[in-house]
């Protein structure tokens, strides 16, 4: 009796995350059999979350060959390092400890020492660029000490035009994203560091990676400041990894960008693994091997790691939160997976 209600959950899950989906389960369920994981696909629905792996990952050592992708354990926030042949690049920097007087209910734990600390003792300070994916606090508001910081330089900074228009009433009223925001641009202005906000669509390189940005020239305001999320496509070595912010479908966002994305090998999911993001149409269309949830595994909406097992071709699913974040290396044409875990510092606990 439990198994039947673990079964028709999940497909409650895929059939009403998003009406727009639903015509696309015939495909993913395709996609799934002619892959040879129509099994693995049914048994990972039918027992819900168990396929979120928590262990069994190799311990991340430093000086390991190849690029990477350092996805940092910053609880349900994201702080991303781009490494590359002796370049490196920051995307968000996670949530800090400052709020408004006003505001006390956004005392949330931060984590912008244990960036700035991470981007010191990895990439020795030196960053060529930082890309801040959208104006909310949980990705930007660690910039300002990253910036700050003397023992750090930035060759150029990536960041939308922070509209006030863009942003939904509940964003305006409960949280500070436009004192983030303002604290951003300036200590970028007191460091010198030049802010490229009309970002362009053209590929770019970082060491072995081409990089290339999406959504840039987005503008609609119909959606919220999640909508306008930059993505940044990664190749290396004959592999393919997204990040996606915090992008999502409220006006449409992943069914335009997904066939300019393609397939690709891993996934940043965007949101933290939240409801909101990551329909089913967009896990088919860029059917992920792997995906990263910057968060911890309790956290993410089973409605949203149920989707990449529907897609068809994921076999693995991985929280920072779990690893004491999550280092993928781009070697030899493949990407291989490492827990940062004891290598990362703890982060600085919030005075009393």
């Amino acid at each position: 009796m439990e198994f039947a209600k673990l079964a028709a959950k999940q497909l409650f899950y895929a059939l009403g995350s998003d009406i727009r989906s639903w015509k696309y389960i015939p495909q993913a369920l395709w996609v799934a059999i002619s892959t040879g994981s129509g099994l693995r696909m049914l048994w990972r629905t039918l027992t819900g979350l168990r396929y979120l792996q928590k262990k069994g990952l190799p311990p991340y050592e430093p000086g390991l060959p190849g690029d990477k992708i350092h996805f940092l354990r910053t609880g349900s926030s994201d702080a991303i390092l781009l490494e590359s042949q002796g370049h490196f690049a920051l995307v968000d920097a996670a949530e800090d400890s400052e709020y408004p007087a006003d505001m006390p209910w956004l005392a949330y734990d931060g984590w912008e020492d244990y960036v700035t600390d991470y981007v010191k003792r990895v990439a020795g300070g030196k960053l060529d660029f930082i890309l801040g994916t959208h104006a909310h606090s949980d990705h930007i508001a660690g910039f300002d000490t990253v910036i700050l910081d003397p023992d750090i330089t930035i060759g150029r900074a990536y960041l939308k035009p922070y509209d006030n228009d863009r942003m939904q009433s509940y964003e305006r009223i409960y949280w500070d994203n436009a004192q983030r925001c303002g604290q951003m641009v300036a200590a970028l202005e007191a460091r010198g560091v030049p802010l490229i906000e009309n970002i362009s669509s053209k590929p770019f390189r970082l060491g072995n990676f081409k990089l290339t940005i999406f959504n840039g020239e987005y503008a609609n305001t119909s959606g919220d400041e999640n909508d306008s999320s930059l993505g940044l496509l990664m190749e290396s070595s004959g592999r393919r990894a997204f990040l996606a912010g915090d992008l999502n479908n409220h006006s449409g966002n992943e069914n335009r960008l997904r066939g300019e994305i393609g397939q690709v090998d891993l996934h940043k999911c965007a949101h933290h693994g939240y409801e909101g993001s990551s329909t089913l149409a967009f896990a088919t269309g860029l059917r992920p091997h792997t995906v990263v949830f910057p968060n911890y595994a309790w956290k993410v909406y089973p409605t949203v790691a149920g989707r990449y097992i529907w897609a068809g071709n994921t076999k693995r699913l991985l929280a920072t939160g779990s690893f004491g974040g999550v280092a993928a290396v781009f070697r030899d044409g493949e990407i291989k997976y490492y827990a940062i875990g004891e290598y990362a510092q703890p982060k600085k606990a919030r005075p009393v």
